[in-house]
């Protein structure tokens, strides 16, 4: 089964203007806020009406500017899960779920929704009201309700956002299940850059409207095709860049001279490294059989419960003044073996990590 999108809208600030194609394996949608990423899931479900474009649905045609054809969300089989769950507060978690079953007779109703409950991990809460549930509970509730009607594509908006990090954690583990048995095309919008990765098996970023990649996942996180993409999907570690007739790379900010694992297709304007992909040698003996080593000097670091990000300068002069090039992220076990270490240090910029970018 296959979506297949194509349309513009005017926004406020920009023209959401959107070609894709999704089919069984989920897709992620990337992109700050305000990127247009709601709004194109609402396009798709048929709550907002795109100017222009098509939209087919397994052969099915859902919109389409030139046939003058718009058929209603109603019908259009399409499960949406939303950010803040839109559950019915006067109703049960059963009712919430049954909701869009009233044309089913009560014994099928009943059995459907005895199935979402036991998939969905809401046993012993039939009865329960929205108000009397924890938000992944809810979550979990609004899951159950949009698979009810056995849609044939499912959207979620932003469907993590506004949980704590353990419910979090549960409703994102729901979602691997659901997604690992429903074999149809599912959509999930999201700003960050970690949920988009282990969620989707594709990934389309979305700037201003456009969209700036689409593939997938591994290969656009390897290899970002603009800096902006990049960004987007966490590099920390950008340079403006320039070619040197020998094959070898400047990298501007950074002031140091790169050689790369193959030449790039274009004149780089830009090129990046992943904070985590920045290694550190051990022995001095390393350094003079590895490219791409430079010695370094911590400025400052940040910590979390188990990395530390090394805000580095590749010039002494620079980290005496406080100025930080580059990011690096490691392992807190690697940071004690290294801490006590007289300075600098020997970065090393593995070519095969780096990645250089036309725009």
């Amino acid at each position: 089964m296959t979506l297949e999108v194509h349309i513009e809208k005017k926004l406020a600030d920009f023209t959401l203007d959107v070609a894709f194609r999704a089919t069984e394996t989920p897709l992620s949608i990337l992109g700050a806020s305000g990127a247009g990423k709601s709004m194109l899931l609402r396009c798709i479900a048929g709550l907002e009406r795109p100017a222009r474009g098509r939209i087919t649905l397994h052969d099915r045609i859902l919109f389409d500017s030139e046939r003058r054809v718009g058929i209603p969300a109603r019908e259009r089989r399409i499960g949406m899960l939303f950010q803040h769950y839109a559950l019915f507060p006067h109703r049960t978690v059963a009712q919430n779920i049954a909701f869009g079953l009233r044309d089913l007779p009560r014994q099928d109703q009943a059995a459907r929704t005895a199935s979402l409950v036991s998939r969905t991990h809401l046993a012993g809460l039939e009865q329960r009201y929205p108000r009397e549930l924890s938000g992944g509970e809810q979550q979990r509730t609004a899951l159950a309700r949009a698979l009810a009607i056995q849609p044939e594509a499912l959207l979620l908006d932003e469907p993590l956002s506004a949980l704590d990090t353990h419910l979090r954690s549960q409703v994102e583990a729901q979602l691997q299940e659901t997604f690992a048995s429903y074999r149809r095309p599912a959509l999930l919008v999201t700003h960050n850059m970690e949920e988009a990765y282990r969620l989707g098996e594709q990934l389309l970023v979305l700037a201003r409207g456009r969209v700036a990649a689409f593939g997938a996942k591994q290969e656009i996180f390897r290899r970002p095709p603009t800096s902006e993409v990049a960004r987007l999907t966490g590099c920390k570690n950008i340079s403006r860049a320039h070619a040197n007739p020998d094959g070898t790379v400047e990298a501007l900010e950074w002031a140091c001279r790169l050689r790369l694992a193959q030449a790039p297709s274009a004149a780089p304007k830009y090129i990046g490294i992943r904070a985590h992909h920045i290694d550190f040698l051990e022995s001095p003996g390393e350094a003079a059989a590895e490219p791409n080593v430079f010695p370094c000097w911590i400025v400052r670091t940040s910590e979390t419960p188990f990395r530390i990000t090394l805000f580095l300068s590749l010039d002494r002069l620079r980290a005496e003044a406080g100025e930080a090039q580059l990011q690096a992220e490691v392992f807190k076990e690697k940071w004690e073996r290294f801490r006590d270490r007289p300075q600098p240090w020997r970065a090393r910029l593995a070519p095969e990590s780096l990645f250089a970018m036309p725009e």
